[in-house]
């Protein structure tokens, strides 16, 4: 057992849109990442995605709506669901997702992370 401290794990974190992990439980992981800007439209095929917005405000674009969440907030994006994260300023970003869960699904581009780090 290990008590994370979310901010000390946020100042880790140099780069937006690359996701570390900061802990493991029932096959899955949680994530932090920082948002800022646009990211790739992409889906998972066989795994929802939880965003939890800790510090900002993000937007999940759907291709058919946009969805704001603030901070205190979050959103499952149910598998299948082409989606794409925006944040217009930097935001501090809690991820659930499975072990597997490559962080672009379907697409390979500059975001695409093959091994990601544990901080």
């Amino acid at each position: 057992m290990e008590i994370i401290n979310i901010k000390e794990k946020f100042d880790l974190i140099n780069g937006f849109y690359d996701p570390k992990i900061v802990g493991e439980l029932n096959n899955q992981q949680v994530r932090l990442a920082k948002f800022k800007g646009e990211f790739k439209y992409h889906k998972h095929d066989h795994e929802d995605e939880m965003f939890m917005v800790i510090q900002g405000e993000i937007i999940i674009d759907t291709q058919e709506k946009l969805v704001n969440v603030k901070q205190g907030e979050f959103i499952i994006i149910p598998k299948g669901q082409v989606h794409r994260p925006i944040a217009e300023k930097e935001a501090h970003v809690m991820l659930f997702v499975t072990s597997e869960n490559v962080n672009t699904g379907d697409k390979v581009n500059e975001f695409t992370k093959e091994e990601i780090e544990r901080i």
